[in-house]
């Protein structure tokens, strides 16, 4: 059973080194300490945003998830709110537990908390195993998503 709950400042160096244990986060984040000036300015952003929110999950006071929820309002559907979750990361050790399918159930439950009518995330197309994973939760592929990168 996780403990999942709202990430604080302190959680940071934990989930900055959970963003970069994977193939893609590798190439983009930087774990080293002190860690990166953005990092903390992200955090404030996101800490000081009613409709955004940044989670970890504990087990035996290890930070072995993270996860960012997103809650966007919107006119469609007669002017729904939707849930969008981000940056959904589980240790590499613990993967294949049951952990993500607990962290992404959380979230699930939190989007209805807050009224979402519709749950939304998004995953790179090369992360293959993750869409399998999304699939066996019941999630849909239902759209073909589209990025631009503005920082090049």
């Amino acid at each position: 059973m996780l403990a999942i709950r709202e990430a604080t400042r302190n959680d940071l160096p934990a989930i900055v080194a959970l963003l970069a244990d994977d193939v893609n986060g590798t190439k983009r984040e930087d774990a080293s300490l002190p860690l990166d000036p953005g990092y903390g300015a992200a955090f404030d952003a996101i800490h000081g945003d009613p409709n955004q929110m940044l989670v970890v999950a504990e087990r035996d006071g290890r930070v072995i998830g993270t996860l960012q929820l997103s809650f966007l309002p919107g006119l469609s559907y007669r002017g729904a709110w939707r849930g969008q979750i981000e940056a959904v990361r589980i240790a590499s050790d613990l993967r294949g537990q049951g952990l993500g399918a607990e962290l992404i159930d959380w979230a699930v439950a939190e989007c209805r908390t807050r009224g979402c009518k519709m749950a939304q995330l998004t995953s790179k197309g090369d992360r293959v195993a993750a869409h399998r994973f999304y699939e066996r939760l019941g999630w849909d592929k239902s759209h073909a998503g589209f990025k631009l990168n503005l920082a090049d």
